[in-house]
């Protein structure tokens, strides 16, 4: 399978990319935003495509195709302003995902927030323009007939291992924090898992390993 990263460069991207590399069932490429960031997936001896989410739908086109599957990490950071937040978080991920129906890219897993559907939680949270630009990202996603995946962690750590996650339907469920890498982990997991097709899992660290907590919220065990 061949699998698009987008958003490479952020933490969850970096860990997936490592992960990825060494695996036999994936042939990854990346997608980054600046030339200087390329020798670091060098070293894993990962291609990467240098691009932008800024550009024009016809643009990303042109880098989202003869791809099987894309996986949507990109997010704008907590540096910058909310204008950011609306052009990469919210249409930056529109565009992907109109790019990948338009080229028959079926698989598409994105990363979101948790409570991206709690309107009562944004309007205790001082981001709010983040989720809101999360809600629509996914509503699109969601209505979009790919064979989309929606990961929603809360909190996010930079513990060096998973742990043990809970993945639920309801984010009032959910613990405070989960670490980076079970996101990345999470990932891959369900990246050729059927199971996981047009599902919503809000994630974070708890009581049962990935693969486990995934049959659990599948049904399964």
């Amino acid at each position: 399978m061949k699998v698009l990263i987008i958003g490479a460069n952020g933490k969850i991207g970096r860990i997936l990319s490592k992960k990825i590399s060494v695996s036999e069932k994936y042939q990854a490429t990346v997608f980054i935003r600046k030339e200087e960031q390329r020798a670091f997936f060098n070293e894993l001896g990962v291609p990467a495509i240098v691009s932008s989410l800024e550009n024009s739908k016809k643009e990303l086109g042109k880098v989202i195709k003869d791809f099987d599957a894309v996986v949507f990490t990109a997010g704008s950071g907590g540096k910058t302003g909310y204008d950011k937040t609306l052009e990469i978080d919210l249409d930056g991920a529109i565009k992907a995902i109109n790019a990948a129906k338009e080229n028959n890219i079926k698989r598409f897993i994105m990363v979101s927030a948790a409570h991206a559907d709690d309107r009562p939680y944004w309007e205790r949270s001082s981001i709010k323009p983040y989720y809101i630009a999360k809600h629509y990202a996914d509503k699109e996603l969601s209505e979009s007939e790919l064979d989309y995946t929606i990961l929603r962690p809360v909190r996010l750590t930079d513990e060096p291992e998973a742990g043990e996650v809970r993945i639920t339907n309801d984010p009032n469920q959910l613990e405070r924090e989960i670490p980076r890498v079970a996101v990345a982990e999470t990932i891959l997991a369900v990246l050729k898992d059927k199971d996981s097709y047009g599902k919503i899992l809000e994630m974070s660290s708890g009581e049962l390993s990935i693969a486990n907590a995934l049959l659990k919220v599948f049904g399964k065990s």
